[in-house]
Formats: C-alpha cells, sequence, structure tokens
C-alpha cells in the first residue's frame, strides 16, 4: 500500500471525547485516544534514541491534542497540552496505533504497573 493511500480522507479531533479520528476513502474509521497517541509519540524523547522500549510516559491520562499539522502528505504533527510537540505520525504509524490499540494500550498498562508508573501522576507506591 502506498503512503498516500493511507492518508486518511477526514481528520477530526474530539476534545471531549478526547479522541483523534481519522476516516478513510474505504470507510474504515480509527478513533484513537489523545493519551495512546502521547505515550506511544514517535519522538525521540518517547522513543528514546537507540533499542529499547524508550522512556516510559506517565500522568498522561488528562491530556489534549492542542494542534495538528500537516507535514507534507505523509505525517501529522500533533501537540499536546503538556506541551510536548515534536513527534511526527506518518499515516502508516497512525493506522498501526487504530489497528492495533488493544494491544498497544495493554501493552502500556502492564508496563506502568511492571515499572511502578501510574496513568495520573509519575510514580505508584504500592
Amino acid at each position: 500500500m502506498s503512503t498516500e493511500a493511507q492518508r486518511p480522507s477526514d481528520i477530526r479531533i474530539r476534545k471531549q471525547s478526547r479522541l483523534l479520528v481519522l476516516s478513510y476513502e474505504n470507510g474504515e474509521v480509527l478513533e484513537l485516544p489523545f493519551e495512546l497517541l502521547r505515550v506511544y509519540s514517535p519522538s525521540a524523547e518517547v522513543r528514546g534514541h537507540g533499542a529499547g522500549p524508550g522512556t516510559l510516559q506517565t500522568g498522561k491520562r488528562d491530556v489534549l491534542v492542542t494542534g495538528a499539522e500537516m507535514v507534507g502528505n505523509y505525517a501529522i504533527k500533533l501537540s499536546f497540552s503538556d506541551g510536548h510537540d515534536s513527534g511526527l505520525f506518518t499515516w502508516a504509524y497512525l493506522q498501526e496505533l487504530g489497528r492495533e490499540k488493544s494491544r498497544y494500550w495493554q501493552d502500556y498498562l502492564d508496563r506502568l504497573d511492571k515499572e511502578g508508573g501510574s496513568r495520573d501522576g509519575s510514580v505508584r507506591y504500592h
């Protein structure tokens, strides 16, 4: 599939429901929670600069998408209410996140539990 074919035909930022909604010509609709987008941002800050899981993002339950900027014909740059704005989300990456949302979400929750993080704050004490 070409990069162009993966570009959504419509992009909506739903602040009330905290979702980025991507609609495609083929009728597919992907709903991506803001928190999921933030914790899986493709930025160096989140992913790290090498192999491995990157930096665990915590306290992002209430994060909002505050802006979106098209980057060429291949990506969108999202700005978040916590000041993060350095990740370029390619159309292919957004499709992967949307289609595999349950797996990504569970991986995130498992990692929070394992590393003592919290969706509401940085450290959770047992």
